[in-house]
């Protein structure tokens, strides 16, 4: 396939708003601040929500989907993952592995 796009909606961007929640992971919704590190910057952003395998942060520079980033947690190690979706300003990030 060109480009690494998959039918299974995990490198394509979000154009319709979900109608139901399926996520099987329960989320902590906040406002905390948090760095993002992506090509070699580490960037502030506004962590929005976080799950174990997850999270949806503000940024004011968007990476493209698919690119490998590390999220800076407060009081926690910096979190490797990839962005799986932009949409409005709004970043959805996959981890590496789920936070222990």
């Amino acid at each position: 396939m060109t480009g690494g796009l998959r039918l299974d909606g995990t490198m394509i961007p979000r154009r319709v708003k979900r109608m139901f929640d399926e996520r099987g992971e329960p989320r902590q919704a906040g406002a905390a601040s948090a760095l993002l590190e992506w090509r070699g910057a580490s960037l502030p952003v506004r962590l929005t929500n976080l799950s174990p395998s997850g999270a949806m942060i503000l940024c004011s520079e968007i990476p493209h989907i698919g690119e490998a980033v590390a999220l800076q947690l407060p009081d926690r190690r910096a979190v490797p993952g990839v962005v799986r979706w932009v949409s409005d300003g709004r970043i959805g990030l996959h981890f590496a592995a789920p936070l222990g």
